[in-house]
């Protein structure tokens, strides 16, 4: 059977580690122009990309040109679903507003049930 639907969990890939943020976001890009349906979990303190600011801030590349909030504009304009990790937001969240690009939250349980289906593959990042 064929791949036809991808899940990027980013687990360290926080903004303590912006550098490595931008990979994950491109493969889920990538993804979607192979027509692959995606979704992108914001897990552990990856989860604070997306409050407000964050992402605005952290640059991906060293001439400073690219943002992670660009990147996941990006994937929010090609159809990703971006959901944070119920888990991590009660960790994490002080009650900063949630950016527009998220599509809302979900938890292990969800991806866990995603590794059972033959047309779906799981990267974790």
């Amino acid at each position: 059977m064929a791949v036809t639907r991808v899940v990027i969990v980013m687990w360290q890939a926080g903004p303590e580690a912006a550098a490595k943020a931008a990979s994950p976001l491109v493969y889920a890009l990538c993804a979607r122009a192979l027509d692959c349906e995606v979704e992108i979990h914001l897990t552990s303190s990856a989860v604070r990309w997306a409050f407000e600011g964050v992402a605005a801030a952290a640059v991906s590349d060293q001439r400073g040109e690219t943002t992670i909030l660009s990147y996941l504009q990006r994937c929010h304009a090609m159809g990703i679903n971006i959901y944070m990790c119920g888990m991590a937001l009660a960790e994490h969240h002080q009650g900063e507003p949630i950016i527009s690009e998220i599509t809302g939250q979900t938890g292990a349980t969800s991806v866990m049930a995603q590794l059972q289906r033959d047309d779906t593959r799981v990267l974790v990042f």
